[in-house]
């Protein structure tokens, strides 16, 4: 019978609502609900004379600048407010309405109509009950009007009583979030974070943290991410959301053992405490037995249409042929060359007729298009025809998407990156096995190959840190011009691991060369801080001089908690010396100075001096 009722309610409401927009008159409503009412409830005319006061009591209108024009409510002996001229006892006081009416039906309703400058100034009115922007506001994302939906959630969260806030604000606030980074509006993403954690309800601010924990992990910005897990564990301390989001840290900083440890006291923890549904307690346990792969079945469960192709692509690399031999040649300089073969060329023109999107052959890593878009047609077709793997043009463009959509996420790493990776080692072995030369970027089509360690390098850095350093070691033997900037990344990678003597070897190798060019400032603080752990302070004092010659703003941003974030230039390279590229540096190694014992303090130190 409830359901009943709330169907004809919304019916019902929706008619009248139309009738009042005519001429925002009560006599309309009431002739509207004589005439045409009754057919909405069930051809009771009683009910509908009943129901119309009601709705139109709560109802803004315009003429009124958006305030309501309540009706007074009558005395049993009093005339009917329906204007049937009947005692309100023989008349609408005689009828029991089937449920509830919600207070903010007529609101929400018109926020669902109303279109632009009215609905701006109804907004504007500061009228529009919470509840009502919220339930619009969700309904309009739901529908596909990310615009409509932005507007009234804006408006829900620009109230100035945080307290009025109702409950169900969580999934408002997440969707208006998602809205302003699916649309660009970083800034207005941003100041909603900041306000919700100054003044919002503990309720949003451990979300607004757990948000925030998740965008810095999105842009490998781990000790911020670190600082913002630490505040939302002290605002939400028993939220299960926490778990998720600790495995995610911990193993983005490379912690596998202490990722699986800390799942496991998640889940003793929040199942003692017996509120949990079926769903959220099963998922917490196998959280506890495998972080990695429970986080990697969510992911891809989470991928909608994509889910079914990726999990077959999963397979289909788990059970991968060996790679065939390559033809490799050694030219006129002695250099080693990679030759496509007529076979390998049929396989990527094959791959290439579902794919669409080519590699930008003057870039490290990127594509003319993004080939998402198109990978329900790719997916499937690939795993049809494993052969096309054959070819290295097509592991090249198949690891350059993955990295583009996944290179972010340790817990890919094993199932999507390393089988890969195993293939692409193949062949260089083969390359290293036709004796010693280089393998220089531009011969030939070495650039295939050289490009696919790129991007297994990166995609491998988080979920398999060692593997991934191999590789990007192997390709610098192969390739000494260092074509993909792969030394700084072995470099932050040795100094991750704690092999600090590495570090410091590697970095002084590359410093100590006669180029013109700048060295990276990555190279140089890495010196800086290998020098620093393996206690070698004066080394040390004097390797941070031509930093501070270098980029005079990275020891500032390093030591400070909370520095403003600085974008990179319109082609998104941080110019040398300039505040990108310290923020850059920040993002990347910050964590690693904090954990170093004493070594931020040092810093501020060698700052005052």
């Amino acid at each position: 019978m409830l359901a009943v009722w709330v169907e004809q309610l919304l019916g019902f409401a929706t008619g009248a609502l139309a009738a009042i927009r005519e001429d925002e008159r009560y006599p309309t409503l009431m002739a509207w609900a004589r005439d045409q009412g009754p057919a909405l409830v069930g051809g009771d005319l009683s009910l509908a004379q009943a129901l119309a006061p009601e709705l139109w009591s709560q109802t803004p209108l315009a003429r009124l600048d958006f305030a309501a024009e309540p009706l007074a409510r009558p005395g049993r002996n009093e005339p009917c407010w329906c204007d049937s001229g009947r005692m309100t006892r023989h008349c609408c006081g005689a009828v029991s309405l089937p449920g509830h009416v919600p207070p903010h039906l007529m609101w929400m309703l018109s926020l669902r109509d109303w279109k632009g400058d009215t609905l701006k100034a109804a907004l504007a009115s500061g009228r529009a009950p919470a509840q009502a922007l919220l339930e619009a506001g969700l309904i309009a994302a739901e529908s596909g009007q990310r615009g409509r939906a932005q507007q009234i959630l804006e408006s829900l969260f620009e109230r100035a009583d945080w307290l009025t806030l109702p409950e169900q604000a969580e999934p408002a606030f997440e969707i208006l979030i998602d809205l302003y980074q699916e649309r660009g509006f970083h800034r207005k993403r941003e100041a909603l974070l900041d306000a919700v954690l100054d003044r919002g309800p503990l309720f949003l601010r451990g979300v607004a943290l757990e948000r925030l924990c998740l965008m810095h992990l999105d842009n490998d910005d781990l000790d911020s991410a670190r600082a913002a897990f630490v505040r939302a564990q002290q605002a939400l301390p028993d939220s299960p959301t926490l778990a998720y989001i600790e495995a995610m840290l911990l193993l983005h900083e490379g912690h596998e053992q202490e990722a699986a440890e800390r799942s496991r006291f998640w889940f003793r923890r929040l199942a003692r405490q017996g509120d949990l549904d079926p769903d959220q307690l099963q998922f917490l346990a196998d959280l506890a037995e495998n972080p990695g792969a429970t986080l990697a079945d969510q992911l891809l469960s989470a991928e909608e249409d994509l889910a079914e192709p990726l999990v077959a692509l999963q397979a289909l690399l788990e059970s991968l042929h060996v790679a065939p031999r390559l033809e490799i040649r050694r030219n006129d300089e002695d250099h080693l060359e990679y030759h496509s073969t007529a076979r390998e060329d049929t396989l990527f023109a094959a791959w290439q007729k579902v794919f669409r999107a080519r590699v930008e052959s003057e870039a490290p890593m990127g594509f003319d298009d993004d080939p998402w878009p198109h990978a329900g047609e790719w997916l499937p077709a690939l795993c049809a025809h494993p052969e096309w793997l054959d070819a290295p043009a097509v592991v090249q463009s198949l690891a350059l998407a993955l990295a583009s959509r996944f290179g972010s996420l340790p817990w890919m790493a094993p199932s999507l990156f390393e089988p890969l990776a195993s293939r692409l080692e193949r062949w260089l072995e083969q390359v290293r096995s036709e004796g010693e030369g280089n393998f220089p970027w531009d011969d030939a089509d070495n650039a295939m190959l050289l490009r696919t360690g790129l991007a297994l390098v990166v995609g491998m850095e988080r979920g398999a840190r060692a593997r991934s350093r191999e590789l990007a070691e192997r390709l610098l033997t192969l390739d000494d011009q260092d074509s993909l900037g792969l030394r700084e990344l072995v470099l932050d990678q040795l100094l991750r691991e704690g092999r600090d003597r590495a570090a410091l070897e590697l970095s002084e190798r590359e410093l100590g060369g006669e180029g013109d060019e700048t060295p990276p400032l990555g190279l140089l603080m890495g010196r800086v801080l290998a020098l620093y752990r393996l206690e070698r302070p004066d080394e040390a004092s004097e390797a941070l001089a031509e930093v501070r010659r270098h980029n005079a703003h990275v020891l500032a941003m390093l030591c400070a908690e909370k520095p403003r974030p600085v974008g990179k230039g319109g082609d998104g390279v941080a110019e040398p010396g300039s505040r990108a590229e310290a923020w850059q540096y920040r993002t990347l190694m910050r964590d690693q100075w904090r954990t170093t014992s004493g070594a931020l303090a040092w810093l501020q130190a060698q700052m005052a001096d």
